[in-house]
């Protein structure tokens, strides 16, 4: 696995990453820690999960591009701010003292150290019937919505390799 994969697995699996969907002055962002970077029909892509309950959702089914972007940890105690709030109700982006920057036809932060801008593929809502019942028990009690995947093709990318 290449260097920047490398980073992005770890971005996933050990810390927060954050997926922005819009364009500037119309977006919203939210921290994601279920994400994976790998190769669909012969394109490096980059999936995220998202509960269609978020407000980020709306965004993500609206435009067709999104970035994932990936912070160093002085940044932690802002993106918990970002993974907290709801941009429905208040300017997180301002409270977490993050800067927007326009990236392809997406918006990123200048605190990113590595932004991945993805063009969206394919979205689908997790099926239940295909869901084990340990996860369904841990993750999703009375009340939770399902997941839907978002696949985007990788077109650009920000930042450190």
């Amino acid at each position: 696995m290449n260097t920047m994969a490398n980073q992005a697995y770890d971005s996933f699996a050990r810390s927060w990453a954050l997926v922005t969907a819009g364009e500037m002055g119309n977006f919203n962002t939210m921290t994601v820690s279920w994400g994976s970077v790998g190769s669909l029909w012969n394109r490096q892509v980059c999936t995220v999960y998202i509960r269609p309950s978020r407000y980020t959702c709306e965004f993500m089914e609206q435009y067709d591009f999104f970035t994932v972007s990936f912070y160093p940890e002085e940044c932690k105690k802002a993106l918990g701010i970002l993974g907290h709030r709801s941009g429905r109700d208040c300017d997180k982006v301002a409270l977490a003292g993050f800067d927007p920057v326009p990236f392809g036809g997406s918006v990123t932060f200048a605190q990113a150290k590595t932004t991945f801008l993805c063009k969206k593929l394919y979205s689908q809502d997790m099926d239940p019937a295909q869901i084990p019942a340990d996860v369904e028990e841990k993750f999703y009690g009375e009340g939770e919505t399902y997941h839907r995947i978002f696949i985007g093709e990788i077109v650009g990318v920000l930042g450190e390799e």
